[in-house]
């Protein structure tokens, strides 16, 4: 039986880990708790948006997808943190490269996400909410990276409404203010976060650059994928108590 008050996750409590990573993919997910996690076991599927729950490195961690843009991964996020008691949330996905420094196949640790989103409208915040990492789970990402040898650049964000824009200046603007890259999610889950007292991260792999139209092929995606899961999976198993 159902004791949790959401319609889009239906699982137990307990069977939902403290710390979850966020791919937007659900087959992503299934794909890390089949390549990373021991005995993992799907705690959720309503809408497809498969969530599973294992072991790594002998300490309890979840993964499920978040789907795409801010009312998306905020939805899940609320969830997951109101409902299941998850206190921390890593996003792991794909973005496109704004800055100059910023390569194919750099892992982007986003300190902070600025956004054309106005969902922070909700707060009553008076000014510009700038939402941000946690900083513990932020070094603790670095050092994981360090340590795998990664090209990891750390930094601000830009967080879009728009995935086709008809404002052809948009990314302009954004590498001008020396933001890093550009995705969709972010800033909502930092705002999430933020508003619970919980924890958060987002991780990107740079998988295509705006500017110049240079792309990952399949295969490296694949590749460098894997390079920021492993990364993602040490930083929640450091979370972890």
């Amino acid at each position: 039986m159902i004791t949790t008050p959401t319609a889009c996750i239906q699982a137990e409590k307990e069977n939902v880990a403290k710390v979850v990573l966020m791919p937007g993919d659900p087959l992503r997910a299934k794909y890390i708790a089949e390549t990373y996690l021991e005995n993992p076991v799907l705690f959720n599927s309503v809408r497809n948006m498969f969530g599973y729950t294992g072991t790594y490195k002998g300490k309890k961690i979840s993964v499920m997808g978040s789907g795409m843009g801010i009312p998306s991964i905020s939805l899940y996020a609320m969830d997951l943190y109101s409902y299941f008691d998850v206190e921390a949330i890593i996003r792991i996905g794909s973005a496109g490269a704004i800055a100059d420094g910023v390569k194919l196949r750099d892992v982007v640790i986003a300190m902070s996400a600025s956004t054309n989103s106005n969902y922070d409208s909700q707060y009553g915040f008076i000014g510009t909410l700038a939402p941000t990492a946690n900083y513990e789970m932020l070094s603790y990402a670095a050092d994981s990276a360090k340590e795998k040898g990664a090209s990891v650049k750390i930094g601000s964000i830009f967080t879009t409404d728009t995935f086709y824009n008809a404002n052809e200046k948009m990314n302009q603007k954004a590498k001008d203010l020396n933001l890093l890259c550009v995705e969709m999610e972010t800033a909502g889950l930092y705002w999430t976060a933020a508003y619970l007292h919980k924890k958060a991260l987002s991780m990107l792999t740079i998988s295509d650059n705006v500017f110049t139209g240079e792309e990952l092929s399949v295969m490296e995606r694949q590749e460098s994928f894997n390079e920021m899961m492993e990364i993602a999976l040490e930083t929640a198993w450091k979370t972890i108590d």
